[in-house]
């Protein structure tokens, strides 16, 4: 399982640091977004303290978990259930909110991020737990490439009764699988901020959110090898900053051999192929949400696109693993991975000028 590979690289590192005879960071973990998630702080100030804001950060995980679940019941499933009736359906807040952000990136990625997509992931049956390893057919594809779905067909009015969404295409179905991670990174470092806890990690199945230092030291996270399990690097992450990964590796299958991940390409209703990984560190407002969205565009833009779109997204801090397994990374977050050794090698690095 991926939640789980990923899982014993977190616990690589952390047996990795806690040999070093430092003091350990308090340590929750849970179970949520259908991933493990991790909440280390390290601060000097009563255990209960902590406790209690961790809590509550696990508490709003799981709340945002019930509320956008595409495929439970959910307020999430309830709009998509009016959009396809063609009804207008009154919304809250939040949820306007998340509509109005994700088309925002959607806009800036050319499309290429798009969570109007919901019934292509569901044809490719990742509306799921557990997936079983079989192909739509072609034919169901077309059709849904023909009606072309797209949240920028939303239409979302807001008066003084609150805010309303409708569509007139009838095949839009909304899925945050794509950022849901990353808005809870957010709110998971103001709700730790807010308790007066400003040195802490979180890590929601790899998208990870360093607040502050480790008791004085950088916090240190290792990014996923998409090929075997162990770290490919390891990076230190400054105050604010948050790193995502979108892999062929996470949620896939495979079919007379060939791999199908679940990263769509809203362009030809299928997986992208052509990379293993993309990984990419921000920092700023929404570095959360932004970690976890803009990985998406940049992978499914390919090994030949990527570049370009990184420019697109003003995104200097990239490193991408293609197909063939070149390891290629932007000069602004070269200097600061210590690349990791496997079978006794260092992975050849293609260095991107600035």
């Amino acid at each position: 399982m991926a939640w789980l590979r990923a899982w014993l690289l977190a616990a690589f590192m952390a047996l990795a640091l806690g040999a070093c005879g430092e003091k350990k960071p308090i340590t929750s973990e849970s179970f949520v977004f259908g991933t493990r998630v991790e909440v280390q702080v390290a601060e000097d100030v009563p255990e209960a303290q902590v406790r209690a804001a961790v809590a509550q950060v696990l508490a709003e995980f799981d709340r945002m978990h019930r509320t956008y679940h595409a495929w439970q019941p959910s307020e999430l499933t309830q709009l998509n259930d009016a959009l396809a009736a063609g009804q207008r359906v009154h919304v809250s807040s939040e949820m306007a909110s998340l509509l109005l952000e994700a088309q925002q990136f959607s806009k800036l990625s050319e499309g290429l991020f798009d969570p109007g997509i919901g019934k292509l992931i569901a044809l490719w049956g990742f509306h799921a737990d557990s997936y079983a390893a079989h192909l739509p057919e072609p034919s169901a594809i077309n059709a849904w490439l023909k009606s072309h779905p797209s949240i920028a067909q939303l239409k979302i009015d807001t008066n003084d009764a609150g805010t309303w969404v409708s569509s007139r295409n009838t095949q839009v179905a909304l899925d945050f699988g794509g950022s849901l991670k990353g808005t809870a990174l957010d709110r998971a470092a103001a709700i730790l901020r807010a308790a007066g806890l400003n040195n802490a990690l979180i890590n929601i199945g790899g998208n990870v959110m360093a607040l502050g230092t480790r008791y004085g030291s950088a916090w240190r996270v290792a990014i996923q090898a998409p090929r075997y399990a162990g770290p490919l690097a390891v990076l230190e992450l400054r105050d604010g900053e948050a790193t995502g990964t979108s892999g062929d590796y996470q949620r896939y299958f495979e079919v007379d051999g060939k791999r199908y991940p679940h990263l769509l390409d809203p362009r030809t209703g299928y997986p992208a192929p052509g990379v293993q990984s993309v990984t990419i560190v921000v920092d700023g407002p929404s570095a959360g949400v932004r970690s976890d969205v803009l990985t998406k565009p940049l992978f499914i833009a390919g090994s030949n696109d990527w570049t370009a779109m990184a420019q697109r997204l003003a995104m200097q801090s990239v490193l991408h693993v293609s197909d063939d397994g070149t390891v290629s990374v932007t000069a602004n977050l070269a200097d600061r991975l210590k690349f990791q050794p496997h079978d006794g090698k260092l992975p050849d690095i293609r260095r991107l000028s600035p």
